[in-house]
């Protein structure tokens, strides 16, 4: 069946429809990972996004339902130059055909992705539409053209939990008799971030991204950790205004979006990046130890450097592609956060020592509340 991918600015591809039909909207970015579609596919960070992937062939060893990142699926849209109608891995539940079809979420393959990326490389990200249904190519630039942005947009209350749950793993290794008390704030978590909390011998609750502050400070957590998720962060006011209220209060770890929100609530700046960054492969310097790591992203925003100067943020991590700031820690409270995903799966663990630092500041700061 016949799908048409068409951009706000004008551009027009054509190719094969997959998956559901009819037509989806989002934000057109693309993903440079070699693998973890369905990791992919199932962050929630990528709300309100139409995903393009970079590599050639995508769906080649199926899907199942352990590797979900989240409850469903979150992606606008999903665009591969050639999609893989026999999955080969004893794993494999769903074909990507599948996958999608029982998501009903739009794909399109057989177009030029190549040609696609260059474009949002040269000109920027753009807002886009899929449709199986309309071929008129005017009428679909202006529905793109129509269609929200993300700037301003709070897309946080559309991933994020109802209700608070513990975390539990599926492997029977419940939280019961964990060292460490950790409240998650949900802004669109990633399971195998909680995966990595109950490793490191967490007892891990999540709590919805309205959560106020008070709420958390009566639970007496050892730590707080704020997650990943989607959109522009200077939009999620109700978090951003918690956090103000728990700086100093409690060690803190944030990813990603975390780490935006943090450094808005400690009077630092955010800015859209021009494609931002989605991939699996970016180098990052620790300004700490010298270090070089490679590193997992999905952000379309970043914290403006210069504006953590007016702040008591030091800047840790710098990537080395553009310069934009990777990770911050505090001068004075336990405090840290990074721009990319030290937790991703399939991708690099350079940087799995976060969890270990933050189990460090919580050791600490257990020892000196039993001194006082």
């Amino acid at each position: 069946m016949r799908a048409l991918l068409a951009l706000e600015d004008g551009k027009v591809f054509e190719g094969v429809s997959f998956g559901a039909g009819g037509e989806s909207t989002g934000e057109v970015i693309f993903n440079t990972s070699m693998m973890g579609y369905q990791e992919i596919l199932t962050d929630p960070s990528y709300q309100g996004q139409i995903v393009v992937m970079t590599y050639p062939l995508i769906g080649n060893y199926g899907l199942n339902q352990e590797d979900f990142e989240s409850r469903k699926p979150f992606v606008s849209g999903f665009v591969v130059r050639e999609e893989s109608n026999f999955p080969s891995n004893w794993r494999s539940q769903y074909s990507l055909e599948q996958f999608l079809k029982k998501y009903n979420i739009i794909g399109i393959s057989e177009i030029d992705t190549r040609a696609l990326t260059k474009h949002i490389r040269d000109f920027g990200a753009k807002k886009g539409i899929i449709s199986t249904v309309d071929f008129d190519r005017n009428s679909l630039i202006r529905k793109a053209q129509k269609s929200p942005s993300l700037i301003g947009r709070d897309l946080v209350t559309e991933v994020s939990c109802d209700s608070e749950y513990p975390w539990r793993q599926k492997n029977g290794n419940h939280n019961y008799h964990k060292k460490y008390k950790v409240i998650a704030f949900d802004y669109g978590i990633k399971y195998n971030i909680l995966r990595k909390l109950a490793s490191y011998n967490c007892d891990v609750k999540v709590v919805p991204a309205h959560t106020k502050a008070e709420e958390v400070i009566a639970k007496n957590p050892d730590g707080i950790f704020l997650s990943n998720g989607p959109g522009d962060p200077e939009a999620v006011s109700y978090a951003i205004k918690a956090v103000e209220r728990l700086i100093g209060l409690k060690p803190i770890f944030g990813i990603c979006l975390g780490h935006q929100i943090l450094a808005l609530a400690l009077g630092a700046k955010t800015y859209k990046l021009k494609f931002g960054h989605h991939g699996a492969n970016h180098p990052v310097k620790s300004l700490l130890t010298g270090k070089i790591e490679i590193t997992s992203h999905n952000h379309g925003f970043a914290v403006e450097e210069e504006s953590l100067r007016n702040t008591e943020l030091d800047v840790t991590h710098l990537n080395l592609n553009d310069g934009t700031v990777e990770g911050m820690r505090h001068t004075e409270y336990p405090i840290f956060s990074v721009q990319y995903h030290p937790e991703a799966s399939p991708g690099p663990h350079d940087a799995d020592y976060l969890f270990e630092n933050f189990i460090q500041l919580m050791k600490k700061w257990q020892y000196s509340k039993i001194g006082n």
